[in-house]
């Protein structure tokens, strides 16, 4: 099936990396709002192999409580002493991108051995020199890079990467460097770091609109049920899971052989059961703290954005936190992580 739309994203990203690298790239947005998509289909479709070469780092794919589990993510291992560059050269005209930068496996037992991120940094920075000289650019991209930022070595390590990417981009214009992440918290932290400052880029991906939601549903309901829904069907819809595409996904593929409304009450359903267990769970571990939580969700029965300082700094990313809201720290808004979170908070809440 054909990507459907971001255009004007994807025409972002590859502005960013067609110019010398400048900044860190920050992509972010709410659960499920289809960055790591956007992201594949740019690396997979939309990059001249012959010019890029792509290092695509998926956080999400290890449990990392260690280091060495960090480690592992960044590198991909080989017997011998054949040059990485000559490595990657012969990989990148199979693959549009690369999971792991090559290193010996003898280097690589060294730096576990080490267990600094200054030998880590400098292998990866003469691997990336290498692939420049050979006319090519780099770009690094990693997954739910939130997943490593309480991790210590030697001082906090995220700190220490981000250290290391404004070295590659803004200093050296060495490498392109894009990081996802869906934790908004994390990309507040970021984004008030002083250290970063003019160092970094924000580019949103949010769920779709409704004029886009609606063609959206047009798009899937032709590929995959070979017909058209109704404007009825289509209203029902959105008004159930709003633009978030994995959700719009969902409800189409399960009309190839359910009822729309069946399939649509029990999205609804389990949303609801899932914040009336949240809730139970609050209650018993702090009444005073589920009072307030309460309080809070009331307000979203009338709206469904907010500003951030609406609702007290604690119990705001007490909810982001457990996924209730999404936090946009660059526009300075909350909302319900989803159309179908708004409407069992709708429901729930009295």
């Amino acid at each position: 099936m054909r990507f459907f739309n971001r255009e004007k994203e994807i025409k972002e990203i590859l502005s960013i990396i067609e110019s010398e690298p400048q900044r860190i790239n920050f992509i972010y947005g709410s659960i499920n709002s289809g960055k790591t998509a956007l992201i594949n289909e740019i690396i997979n479709n939309r990059l001249d192999k012959d010019k890029y070469v792509v290092f695509y780092f998926d956080l999400r794919e290890i449990f990392i409580s260690r280091y060495d589990d960090f480690i592992e993510v960044l590198f991909e291992e080989y017997e011998g002493d054949k040059n990485p560059t000559e490595i990657i050269k012969s990989l990148i005209n199979e693959l549009p991108s690369l999971y792991g930068i090559p290193i010996p496996k003898n280097t690589l037992n060294e730096i576990f051995k080490k267990k600094t991120t200054k030998n880590v940094f400098r292998y990866i920075t003469k691997v990336l020199m290498d692939i420049k000289k050979e006319g090519k650019q780099p770009i690094l991209i990693i997954d739910e890079l939130q997943k490593i930022g309480d991790m210590k070595i030697n001082g906090f390590l995220i700190y220490e990467l981000f250290n290391y990417f404004v070295s590659l981009t803004k200093h050296k214009h060495l490498c392109h460097v894009f990081c996802l992440s869906s934790d908004s918290l994390f990309i507040e932290r970021v984004y008030n770091e002083a250290m970063l400052k003019g160092r970094v880029d924000y580019i949103l991906v949010d769920d779709f609109d409704k004029e886009t939601a609606i063609k959206f549903i047009d798009f899937l309901s032709e590929n995959i049920l070979n017909k058209k829904l109704s404007d009825d069907e289509k209203e029902l819809i959105y008004t159930h899971v709003g633009g978030k595409p994995v959700d719009i996904i969902y409800v189409i593929d399960k009309l190839r052989y359910k009822e729309l409304k069946e399939i649509l009450d029990y999205l609804l359903m389990d949303e609801q059961q899932k914040l009336k267990y949240f809730l139970e769970d609050v209650k018993e571990k702090d009444e005073e703290l589920y009072k307030k939580v309460v309080e809070t969700l009331k307000i979203f029965k009338e709206n469904y954005e907010i500003d951030d300082i609406t609702i007290n700094k604690k119990i705001r990313e007490f909810l982001v936190k457990r996924n209730i809201l999404f936090l946009n720290p660059i526009e300075g808004t909350l909302k319900p992580q989803s159309f179908l979170v708004w409407n069992a908070i709708k429901k729930i809440i009295q």
